[in-house]
């Protein structure tokens, strides 16, 4: 008999512990024994249901326990998932967590105190939920050079985007409704002002750069200043709107943003709607490739968990993962960046868009008071510069 913890019983800790229950056989034939969950960590009490049997509001009890070679971290936040999750791994138990918030922040000391006791720390359902994409970086491509990372990293914002372009729901009504889903927060700054995805994108970079990368160095815009006016633009023009987390990856420099964008009918992504998301992966030998899913959701997120539980049952002896460094990376300036952006201006400046952005083509779409451009493909600063010669009501950028 095998036995794990679980640290959280939330939405996604009652998810796995559900999942070792429900399919404890698929499981065995995986690991060769019986697994089972020992301890669940909570302050909470759950009178009658079956975890009651199991929790226990102590982590002393989870850490002095020899049997216990798994635990997994499902708490959410820095604090006090960080020294529960770094004690844990300092007592020769590996850790699987589902919190990117932790894994952004932390990832790198924790990686190097499981390097320290040869034991293991991963976190497959940190980006995506459910959607297998951080294992096949650290193993199936590892032969390529990663040139681009494409992702919609956020159910929220996606689901409240297709809302607004698909049925014309305003912005805060599809938040209502995306709250009373259960596929918001109550307190969703987090997801609508882009934190969550930039959190997942700095993940994404640090495996594929080896080398720790900041959300605060990554440039973040939500989606609270997109329009209804701006989805009558995408739609004259054919586009979609999307929260992408955007990252270039070049010999000499790194890009790397969330933000807004137009997306083409070409690009993979415009078609994923809803909670759904996609990630696209650019490799020098193996071209494009798509991740699409759940990226959320008790279940699927769950199964990533428990799919990494899996893994270092496997591996026993050693670390699976080695991660990346402590050493910081330095992502190249943003203002050196380069899109075509969808500009809005007052009726009466429609006649000095062209002397400011030259080139830039007029939208054919019906709007009140308000003329629509897209410019050429031009630097962030030099928009920014050229921007300042009018009065902008509205920019999205242009996903090549």
């Amino acid at each position: 008999m095998i036995s794990i913890a679980i640290m959280g019983f939330g939405t996604i800790g009652s998810g796995v512990f559900d999942v070792v229950n429900i399919n404890r056989e698929i499981l065995k034939k995986h690991v060769g024994d019986e697994v089972q969950v020992k301890y669940v960590l909570d302050i909470r009490e759950f009178p009658g249901q079956p975890v009651e049997k199991v929790l226990v509001n102590d982590v002393n009890r989870i850490l002095e326990d020899p049997e216990i070679t798994v635990v997994v971290e499902t708490m959410g936040g820095v604090e006090p998932a960080y020294t529960f999750v770094k004690k844990a791994l300092e007592a020769g138990k590996s850790v699987a967590t589902s919190n990117k918030e932790l894994v952004a922040a932390k990832g790198h000391e924790l990686m190097a105190a499981a390097r320290e006791k040869g034991v293991s720390f991963l976190f497959e359902a940190s980006v995506g939920g459910g959607i297998p994409i951080l294992r096949p970086l650290r193993t199936c491509l590892t032969a390529d050079r990663i040139e681009e990372i494409t992702g919609i990293l956020n159910g929220t914002t996606n689901y409240i985007l297709t809302k607004m372009g698909q049925e014309g729901t305003p912005f805060e009504t599809a938040l209502s409704e995306a709250q009373a889903m259960g596929f918001a927060e109550r307190r969703p700054e987090a997801d609508v002002e882009g934190h969550d995805a930039c959190r997942k994108l700095a993940i994404l970079l640090s495996m594929v750069l080896k080398e720790r990368v900041d959300p605060a160095d990554i440039y973040t815009e939500g989606i609270t200043k997109i329009t209804a006016v701006d989805f009558v633009c995408a739609r004259a023009l054919g586009m979609e709107i999307k929260l992408l987390a955007d990252a270039e990856i070049h010999e000499d420099a790194v890009f790397a943003m969330v933000s807004p964008f137009l997306v083409k009918p070409d690009n993979p992504l415009y078609a994923v709607r809803d909670v759904f998301n996609g990630i696209l992966v650019h490799g020098n030998m193996v071209d494009d490739l798509l991740f699409y899913g759940r990226g959320a959701g008790k279940e699927a997120t769950a199964s990533a968990v428990v799919g990494d539980v899996v893994e270092m049952l496997q591996h026993p002896a050693g670390t699976v993962y080695d991660g990346w460094g402590e050493e910081k990376r330095v992502l190249s300036d943003i203002t050196r960046d380069r899109h075509s952006f969808l500009i809005r201006v007052p009726d009466q400046e429609a006649e000095a868009v062209p002397r400011a952005f030259p080139g830039a083509e007029a939208v054919k779409a019906a709007l009140e008071g308000e003329a629509a451009f897209v410019t050429e493909v031009l630097s962030e600063q030099e928009f920014s510069e050229r921007a300042e010669k009018l009065s902008i009501l509205g920019r999205i950028r242009v996903h090549a």
